[in-house]
């Protein structure tokens, strides 16, 4: 590749192209591109959570009906996670800079309409858009990132650091949520966006150098982002409606086998493409497909947990939105100092172990929270759990992050930055649609025996907590499979295959 923000060697560009020398951290250009580059994730991570307190709120205003709520948060996920190869191959074909900033422009402006929106479909509407941002954006981004910082010891620390903003991000949406939806109310969750891309977009056109178009449109597999996007936009509506319309109905089992159709297509496809959206050679990097596999299932179960903590909070416990984001708070900390710790462990046991040790601790942290009683107390029930599930989550950040870009040549940063964001965030939309029906279907037994709906509403939540724990239990299992990276490996030692991308 000729991008501009690629660095295959011991050199980086600075701020007006030139080159800087290996130590990029040691330089006050490569700190400011570093917090730039983390001010992106914290941006994109922080809206996938930032609406979980205002549910409530969003709902008496727009007239939501309970299950359709969860497309304010699973709608941005969707399509983060749909378009994301998407936005990996346009950032390779158009460059990463114009990519980014394209992004930014359309997470603010979605963010401004929706916090407008007089009625629950332009809300949607603008989240879905917001997810696209998004997906243009992160791995621009990331795959700056990796080829920028090439050196062992800066590599490691700027992965950790990504890794760990990415986990602290998810946290602090939820305290943030919690104090706009109090104070000025919770359009202001939306709002903060326009705000956030404006001070953003200088800093881009200050600190990434111009980006030189290399390659043609013409390369672009219509096709293939056609065909994945369709599959799990219709795999996701069909978990969403099923708890409604019965899992063994014919809507049901229909557009799961359509799901399913357009999804092998896709790899069909992909195979069959000279230039494939996501070439299927790349998953035979060592440990690759493992390590993605795991940011899957394991954010599948951590997204349910600020989902379903923050309703219990509010609807069960009766808190209001500040005092939930303030019941998140000691989970910020936790995370920070997790991910902290962990980027510095990587350079003397590897990922592998950071990775199965923090899932296993996050399993141990929900399951804890899956026993939360109608009458719960913060410091007995919730708080014990909560910072549990932070040390693990800070790890699986870092290590997961470190391990699925180990042995990633620098042309194919962009495709390997989007894979990865592209299995967390469908994983997230996919867990939120199955946990939700879990819970709903909990949750309507017990009201049809005329149980109390607090205890109907709280024996639901328990419901989906269990299983999200068991599925960062099969993410501790799946671990044990990825490649144990090091801080002094930025590349394998033997080279991948080459992959257009």
């Amino acid at each position: 590749m000729n991008d501009p923000t690629t660095a295959t060697s011991a050199r980086a560009p600075g701020p007006e192209g030139a080159a800087t020398p290996a130590g990029m951290l040691s330089t006050t250009y490569g700190r400011l591109l570093l917090a730039l580059l983390c001010s992106v994730a914290f941006l994109d991570f922080v809206d996938a959570s930032i609406v979980n307190v205002a549910l409530p709120d969003i709902r008496r205003d727009l007239d939501f009906t309970v299950q359709d709520l969860q497309w304010v948060p699973s709608g941005y996920l969707l399509t983060y996670g749909g378009f994301m190869l998407l936005g990996g191959r346009l950032a390779d074909l158009l460059g990463r800079r114009r990519v980014l900033v394209t992004g930014t422009v359309l997470i603010g402006v979605s963010s401004l309409i929706g916090g407008l929106a007089v009625d629950s479909a332009v809300l949607v509407g603008a989240r879905l858009a917001q997810g696209i941002g998004a997906a243009l954006m992160l791995p621009a981004a990331l795959s700056i990132l990796t080829t920028t910082y090439t050196a062992g010891a800066d590599r490691a620390t700027a992965l950790g650091i990504w890794g760990g903003v990415g986990g602290l991000a998810s946290a602090v949406g939820v305290f943030l949520g919690g104090i706009l939806t109090e104070g000025p109310g919770w359009r202001w969750v939306l709002f903060v966006n326009p705000i956030a891309a404006a001070l953003v977009l200088p800093a881009v056109y200050r600190l990434i150098p111009a980006d030189r178009r290399t390659k043609r449109l013409a390369n672009f597999d219509i096709l293939g982002s056609a065909l994945v996007t369709g599959g799990m936009l219709l795999l996701v509506y069909a978990l969403v409606k099923a708890p409604d319309q019965g899992w063994d109905s014919g809507q049901t089992i229909g557009r799961l086998a359509g799901a399913l159709v357009l999804l092998a297509a896709f790899v069909v496809n992909e195979a069959r493409n000279r230039n494939p959206l996501l070439p299927l050679s790349v998953l035979r990097i060592p440990g690759l497909a493992a390590a993605n596999l795991t940011g899957l299932i394991a954010f599948a179960g951590l997204i349910a947990m600020f989902f379903f903590l923050t309703l219990y909070m509010q609807n069960v416990l009766g808190y209001s939105p500040i005092q939930t984001g303030a019941a998140y708070l000691p989970l910020c900390f936790g995370v920070g100092i997790a991910a902290g710790i962990a980027s510095q462990l990587i350079r003397r046991v590897g990922t592998r172990p950071l990775i199965v040790t923090g899932a296993l601790l996050a399993s141990g942290g929900l399951y804890w929270l899956s026993r939360i009683p109608v009458d719960g107390s913060y410091l007995a029930d919730l708080l014990p759990g909560l910072m549990i599930v932070s040390f693990g989550l800070g790890a699986v950040f870092v290590g997961v992050t470190t391990a699925a870009n180990a042995g990633v040549p620098a042309d194919r940063a962009g495709l390997a930055a989007a894979l990865l964001n592209a299995c967390q965030q469908v994983g997230s939309a996919l867990g939120l649609a199955v946990f939700s029906a879990v819970a709903t279907a909990r949750t309507n037994h017990l009201l049809e025996t005329h149980t109390a709906v607090p205890d109907a509403l709280t024996f639901g939540f328990r419901r989906a907590l269990l299983v999200g724990a068991i599925f960062l239990l099969a993410a501790a299992v799946i671990g044990l499979r990825t490649y144990n990276a090091h801080s002094e490996e930025s590349e394998l030692d033997s080279p991948a295959e080459d992959v257009t991308v």
